[in-house]
């Protein structure tokens, strides 16, 4: 195809403001949430207003605009208002704290801000121009639980051809009612959210996930789910048994689906194709796919690369390590980010001969899939040894008790680091956490049994709804969590 992407979304939302005229599809490109419902012509209408406010403002090519969104319809229109503008997007929460607000304000030297459709000049200087933003949508900020957010900037001609991609992937359909309870500042609520429109479906975004606000979606038709693993643990609590009448696809991502939890959603979801998705906002998300034909074979693993991606394992050296063994996971794809905004020597650290680091530790496995085993930043130094956390939720997963694991390294004067865990419990099961601890010392090296397992109500998560080891080592750090 050729065209930029805001030609693509504007002749798309035409095509199904066009249908809705004829009645032939009152619900093609409509976009629903927060009790708002905008047809594909009042999407264009807004998108179209703002991008002439922007140029009244004499926005330069290229320049940041700030836009702050809380998943409601408009916030697409803003999107594709600024692009036809010529502006770079810099989506990000609404509710976000001042600070983080003022950080990403400051990070980007936006002058012009985008709340609800309505213009704001937030400072009066020009941003600098700089060439790394000539060709892009987006500027996505990574949460950075330290320092100063990264800001991710992602071309839009790259991000079009992945959208074309996961079209080729997924088949979006025009009758689809696709379901976003994500965050439209997370690269997998945007492009999710971006393929609807292209594909003419109807869109609903959730402002805040609750298992019961999407036991309501799909009761009331959607055809397409898209979440995070936590968001579908709360979906497929014990006790709930939610109605999905129409259900006809599941994409997860964001974090690795994992065993458990995907035999359960494919015995809760016996008809729905389950897409476990991997990728980094830095790479433009969905490198790699385990599809539902590779479900039953490939279950555990991130599945294979989608088209146009190259991947290596590779030791601390940069050395390729032997199949089966663990390694840093490096990923190439023509889909990459531009690279971090004002940060060249990051940006430049963040490749290796043209691979870019995932940070992720995988292992390429005999079936030929590729598994992730955890994240280096999260690996657990405990008295010399190096633990993969993830391998420890594995672990206490697989005892009949536990519903949900996560775990962490903690401080420790002596050993340097020592490992924690978070626990969920299935309805009426009683076990303390050192009973569980005792058990695992039946099942692995001693080294990897944890030393402190806290049972709770939930496991903690971060802002885009991912499970957030961070807060398991916080929490568990703390002197009331010790037993």
């Amino acid at each position: 195809m050729t065209g930029s992407l805001a030609e693509h979304l504007h002749a798309a939302l035409s095509r199904s403001a066009r249908a809705q005229q004829t009645s032939l599809e009152r619900a093609s490109g409509t976009i629903a949430g927060s009790g708002e419902l905008l047809a594909a012509e009042a999407v264009l209408s807004t998108a179209e207003t703002l991008a002439r406010s922007l140029r009244k403002a004499q926005i330069e090519p290229g320049e940041p605009v700030l836009c702050p969104i809380g998943n409601k319809p408009r916030d697409l229109a803003v999107l594709l208002g600024t692009w036809l503008a010529g502006g770079v997007a810099v989506p990000l929460a609404a509710a976000a704290a001042p600070t983080t607000l003022e950080q990403v304000r400051r990070a980007t030297g936006a002058r012009l801000s985008v709340r609800g459709g309505e213009l704001e000049k937030i400072a009066r200087q020009v941003p600098p121009a700089r060439d790394l933003l000539r060709s892009a949508a987006l500027i996505v900020f990574t949460s950075g639980s330290t320092g100063e957010p990264k800001g991710v900037v992602l071309a839009e001609e790259r991000l079009l051809g992945k959208l074309q991609v996961l079209d080729r992937l997924l088949t979006f359909r025009r009758d689809d009612s696709v379901v976003v309870p994500l965050q439209l500042g997370f690269i997998f609520g945007i492009w999710v959210s971006l393929l609807a429109i292209l594909s003419g479906a109807r869109l609903h975004l959730v402002a805040k996930f609750s298992a019961e606000a999407l036991d309501a979606s799909l009761a009331a038709g959607a055809s397409v789910l898209a979440v995070v693993p936590s968001m579908l643990r709360a979906l497929l609590a014990p006790l709930r048994a939610p109605a999905a009448p129409h259900l006809r696809m599941l994409l997860s991502g964001g974090e690795s689906l994992g065993h458990q939890l995907n035999t359960n959603a494919r015995a809760a979801f016996p008809h729905t194709s389950i897409y476990d998705l991997y990728g980094l906002t830095e790479t433009g998300a969905c490198d790699f796919c385990l599809p539902p034909s590779e479900v039953a074979a490939g279950i555990g693993s991130i599945g294979t690369p989608t088209e146009g991606v190259d991947y290596r394992i590779v030791d601390a050296s940069g050395a390729p390590v032997k199949p089966g063994q663990a390694g840093e996971l490096l990923i190439k794809t023509p889909f990459a980010m531009l690279g971090y905004l004002d940060d060249p020597h990051l940006s430049a650290a963040a490749y290796l001969e043209g691979f870019l680091r995932s940070g992720d530790q995988a292992r390429l496995r005999d079936d030929g899939r590729v598994e992730i085993v955890g994240r280096l930043k999260d690996i657990i130094s405990r008295g010399g040894n190096k633990i993969a956390p993830a391998e420890i939720d594995q672990l206490l997963l697989r005892h009949p008790a536990i519903t949900g694991a996560l775990c962490a390294g903690i401080p420790d004067a002596r050993l340097g680091e020592s490992i924690g865990a978070m626990v969920t419990l299935a309805p009426g099961a009683v076990v303390t956490g050192e009973e569980l601890r005792s058990w695992a010392a039946g099942q692995i090296e001693k080294f990897k049994v944890p030393d402190v397992i806290e049972v709770c109500d939930s496991l903690p998560t971060g802002s885009t709804g991912k499970l957030s080891r961070a807060a398991v080592a916080r929490r568990l750090a703390a002197p009331r969590a010790r037993p």
